[in-house]
């Protein structure tokens, strides 16, 4: 009798079980038939409303889908099958290779034990990265605090734009769209004075770095420089306010409120009349900013140029034109006579004045829409904000891709920067206010609910880098600005 070699055996089951799979696909086809043929009868006997026809084509459709999970049925035993052969063949083996007979159960014992160390390996991967996510997000809850101290109430229209003076007295100026800039104590929320010079809404206000001078940009086509004298009023004791972790805070409403008509502050003196009157621009002047030292000032207009001015004569210096678009903001350098001007072509361009025979100028496309503020901070940064709802930071000495980049859910408005924290805080068309490190990691967000916060779009920010009350401060188009104080651990910003 010869013997049967192990591959001929081998391939002799192969085809003995394709057989048997064969074997049991027709009896299980032949069955079909009468079990469709049983259901058909059934339904006949049933009443219902469906047309036969559309009865028989649901029937044929139920078959081929119980057809094909009785297939897979099959296949899946034959794979268990299959696969308790293996693990025969692999224990057998184990068994040669250590040289030893080892009992089943320890065998068993063994592949328990590793089975166990994978999935507590698993485990803990699992939750490792996990809670990586989770604390991106919750991590500084329970840390940063932001608390809502003050709002500012007063004007009739939305606040396009806010300042803090950079000299005593130190107070807080914003910009409306009814036509004012209005000055306010920091620590009382009072009017502390109102410029009713312009004609039109007005887009910007900044202080002069050592004068008591305010410069505002207006509708009107015109850029004001106007002087004011305040009196700070006597501190009062602040109410005892619970200190809100930054994104504890739940939107609990996406209404916005009905704006009742607020009245301003009817005994607050005024200011009428501008100290130095700029014109030249065809357009709205949408932003102006002071040049290192207070001797110049530059604006931003809607005709397309920036324009920079003698403050003494109110001279044309120099047009500073090559945007294809509406300009949206100009910034200056703290130290150096550097301006940033950002349009609607999605670009912005830096603009060097450090030497007075050469003026250069650099344009960036970072951005795939409008670019709505681009700012300087400390050192040698440049952070732009943009409608394509990203920020990004960017070295001046290596200006050719940022070197971090935040993406948001919204579209960003004016930024700024703080100085001593460097710490940057976007506000956003859906309400919100988000502070980032500029590494682009999110530190916080201020808390917005029906009870605290803007209700409309919050349109700028701004620091306050004084020992006062509030740190940070914005404004929107809900008519307030409004009060933070900030405390955000150096750990935090660290990472």
């Amino acid at each position: 009798m010869p013997v049967e070699s192990g591959s001929s055996a081998a391939a002799r089951q192969a085809k003995q079980k394709r057989k048997s799979h064969s074997l049991s696909i027709r009896r299980t086809n032949s069955t079909e038939q009468d079990r469709s043929g049983l259901q058909r009868d059934m339904l006949e006997g049933q009443d219902t409303k469906l047309p036969l026809s559309l009865r028989n084509n649901l029937l044929d459709l139920f078959s081929q889908i119980e057809r094909e999970f009785e297939n897979l049925y099959i296949e899946n035993l034959e794979l268990r099958k299959e696969i308790e052969t293996l693990n025969d063949r692999l224990t057998a083996e184990g068994q040669t290779f250590e040289g030893a007979d080892l009992a089943k159960g320890a065998l068993k014992t063994k592949a328990s034990h590793s089975t166990s160390q994978l999935s507590q390996k698993l485990k803990t991967t699992y939750k490792a990265s996990t809670s990586k996510i989770v604390s991106s997000f919750k991590a500084t809850t329970s840390r940063a605090v932001c608390q809502l101290v003050r709002e500012y109430v007063g004007h009739r229209d939305g606040i396009w734009d806010l300042s803090v003076t950079r000299t005593q007295p130190v107070v807080l100026g914003t910009a409306s769209a009814d036509h004012t800039a209005m000055l306010w104590s920091i620590e009382t929320g009072k009017c502390l004075l109102k410029y009713l010079g312009h004609q039109g809404s007005v887009n910007s206000i900044k202080f002069h770095p050592t004068e008591q001078m305010a410069l505002t940009a207006s509708g009107d086509q015109t850029a004001h420089i106007w002087r004011y004298m305040v009196q700070l009023p006597t501190p009062q004791p602040v109410a005892d306010m619970s200190q809100t972790p930054c994104e504890d805070d739940v939107d609990f409403s996406d209404k916005d409120e009905a704006d009742g008509e607020v009245e301003g502050p009817n005994d607050c003196p005024s200011v009428r009349v501008a100290t130095t009157t700029l014109r030249s621009h065809q357009g709205v002047v949408i932003a102006a900013d002071w040049l290192v030292g207070g001797k110049q000032v530059v604006t931003a207009s809607w005709d397309r140029a920036a324009n920079l001015y003698d403050v003494e004569t109110s001279e044309l210096v120099h047009s500073l034109t090559g945007h294809d678009q509406e300009l949206t903001h100009c910034c200056t350098h703290p130290t150096q006579r550097l301006v940033v001007t950002s349009s609607r072509d999605t670009t912005f361009r830096l603009w060097d004045f450090r030497d007075p025979s050469i003026h250069s100028v650099n344009v960036f496309q970072g951005h795939t829409d409008t670019v709505t503020s681009a700012v300087f901070t400390v050192g040698d940064n440049v952070v732009s904000g943009s409608d394509d709802r990203t920020v990004k930071v960017w070295d001046l000495k290596n200006m050719r891709s940022p070197i971090a980049t935040i993406r948001t859910d919204s579209a960003v408005n004016r930024i700024s920067v703080s100085v001593s924290q460097r710490i940057i805080a976007l506000p956003h068309d859906n309400r919100q206010v988000r502070l980032f490190d500029m590494s682009g990691v999110r530190l916080a967000r201020l808390p917005r609910s029906n009870r605290q916060g803007h209700r409309r779009m919050v349109c700028c920010s701004t620091w306050c880098e004084d020992n006062t009350s509030c740190n940070l401060f914005s404004c929107g188009f809900d008519r307030q600005a409004i009060g933070w104080n900030i405390n955000i651990p150096a750990l935090l910003q660290e990472k």
